[in-house]
């Protein structure tokens, strides 16, 4: 009797997605097991550092290739034994309680077996010369808060030969990378919105920056850029129009700068902007609040801000008092709407577009006079309303995007309101918003005609003064006229006083039904 033979099947060749999404998880399945971390919050900036630096080896890889072909000699930004390659790459190499002191340590043994600063304390180090000032700068930058979490030099060995399976020098691997990357992210902003931190969804970034449109030539700022999004939304969006060397040039070294004072969301966001092919982001660590308002002059000024700045929190006195005294105040977001209009190019057309929460709309006080100086000085032409629920889980408070520009001032105001998807009531984590959602106002966007979404309003009205011309209130928070709910057009103290009012006047009749009652046999 016949018998057929059976072929083994041969394995399935991975691919470049599932191989490194294979990776990270590996990567962050052995972290787990360190008993120095605790959550996301602490694996994710581990794992960022090493793929990191392993990262910047081979970039100075192709350099160095590229200087060979020229006939050049090149000079790393790392040098020996401080590369990758000198501690990382052998998988049988450094481990243990050795690999964390040549971590950590301000003096140890090197993989050479020389002795020296440790790996930290050598980056910290790092200055720029010889033209290569930049991504020296952004080296040390981003270690100078750095502390290692991680107990087990052993785990940590594990990771590293993982992370080294990487190859940073293949452009297909770098782009699956970032795609990942932007996962990760997001998990680490699930984790951050715990503590206070919070972040801007990736189809908002989207429509704002599609909506702005930067052009090639024009510097494009975020001075609370957190992650990198709107930085990494622009490159991607300009990448398209750098068609020659000089326009690469321009894109890679002129266009982009950013500011992120916490070291977390600094780290983050310079491995954020390399994965997408920015060479040396300029992203400075410092508070952006930290200059006099006065001070800053044009040539600190850009074309466009894109930005969601932090509200809610408060800055200590230091910071308050580079802004005019009649314009202090503890409300953040107040602060940087002060700080953006100051830093926005005055020739030509300079233009912003700003995350602001809701209130920011109806406050009044300092508030009222912040927003009169923007409908003054500025144009304000644009306010698209968000729904509730748009940043969750960081918060429930609806947000607006405000655009404005130089052309100013202000005459009209065009309003959108976005709505809900049907059947949905709000958004939630497990239930975000969709880029999708934003396409009926890109179609009103260039040919804007008022509809049950949009309406006009004139800024004539808006700002209220008293007999010494001194603003009283403007109201932002203009409701939807088309949709059926009475506009309230009072400043906020008069509605509360409204509200006590009414309560007050409700006690009084419970009060005579109570008499009444208790007068009864």
């Amino acid at each position: 009797m016949a018998t057929t033979a059976r072929k083994k099947a041969a394995p399935k060749q991975l691919t470049t997605a599932q191989r490194l999404d294979s990776i990270i998880k590996s990567a962050r399945k052995i972290m787990r097991k360190d008993k120095g971390l605790n959550g996301d919050l602490d694996r994710l900036p581990m794992l960022t550092w090493i793929m990191f630096l392993k990262f910047l080896d081979d970039m100075e890889r192709i350099e160095e290739g590229r200087a060979e072909l020229a006939g050049k000699d090149y000079r790393s930004i790392i040098e020996a034994p401080y590369r990758w390659r000198d501690w990382a790459a052998d998988a049988d190499g450094i481990t243990g309680p050795d690999l964390l002191s040549f971590l950590v340590a301000d003096e140890a043994e090197r993989p050479d077996g020389s002795r020296g600063p440790g790996l930290f304390a050598y980056l910290r180090g790092l200055r720029g010369d010889n033209g290569r000032r930049e991504r020296r700068d952004v080296i040390a930058t981003v270690f100078q808060g750095f502390a290692n979490r991680m107990e087990s030099g052993y785990l940590l060995r594990d990771v590293v030969n993982l992370i080294d399976g990487i190859h940073f020098d293949s452009s297909e691997e770098v782009h699956t990378l970032g795609r990942l990357y932007e996962t990760l992210l997001r998990e680490m902003r699930d984790a951050a919105g715990d503590s206070g931190e919070f972040y801007t969804p990736r189809p908002v970034v989207r429509f704002m920056v599609e909506v702005t449109d930067p052009k090639l030539g024009e510097t494009i700022l975020d001075p609370a850029c957190g992650t990198g999004g709107f930085l990494t939304d622009s490159y991607l969006h300009l990448e398209r129009q750098a068609d020659t060397v000089e326009k690469r040039r321009i894109l890679q070294e002129d266009s982009f700068f950013g500011g992120e004072a916490k070291s977390l969301p600094f780290l983050l966001s310079q491995l954020n902007l390399l994965l997408h092919g920015l060479h040396a982001p300029r992203i400075d660590p410092g508070n952006a609040l930290r200059f006099r308002l006065a001070e800053i002059g044009e040539d600190q000024r850009v074309n466009v801000i894109l930005t969601n700045p932090p509200f809610g929190g408060e800055e200590e006195a230091g910071i308050l008092n580079n802004f005019p005294e009649d314009r202090r105040t503890a409300e953040t977001a107040l602060l940087f709407l002060q700080l953006i209009m100051r830093r926005l190019k005055r020739a030509g057309r300079g233009r912003a577009a700003v995350v602001v929460p809701h209130g920011t709309l109806f406050g009044d006080g300092i508030s009222a006079r912040i927003k009169a100086d923007l409908l003054e000085r500025f144009n304000l032409h644009t306010v698209v309303r968000l729904r509730e629920g748009v940043f969750a889980p960081y918060t429930d408070i609806p947000a607006n995007l405000i655009f404005f520009d130089t052309s100013g001032p202000t005459k009209d105001i065009w309003y959108y309101e976005l709505p809900l998807p049907e059947g949905r009531k709000k958004y939630s984590k497990t239930a975000p918003m969709a880029y999708e959602e934003f396409g009926g106002c890109l179609e009103w966007w260039n040919n804007r005609e008022e509809n049950e979404r949009a309406w006009k309003v004139s800024a004539a009205d808006l700002i209220q003064r008293d007999d010494q011309d001194r603003v009283m209130s403007c109201n932002l928070d203009i409701k939807n006229p088309h949709s059926g709910e009475v506009a309230d057009h009072r400043a906020p103290t008069e509605i509360v006083d409204a509200v006590i009012a009414q309560e007050k006047r409700i006690l009084d009749i419970m009060g005579e039904i109570k008499s009444i009652l208790e007068e009864r046999p």
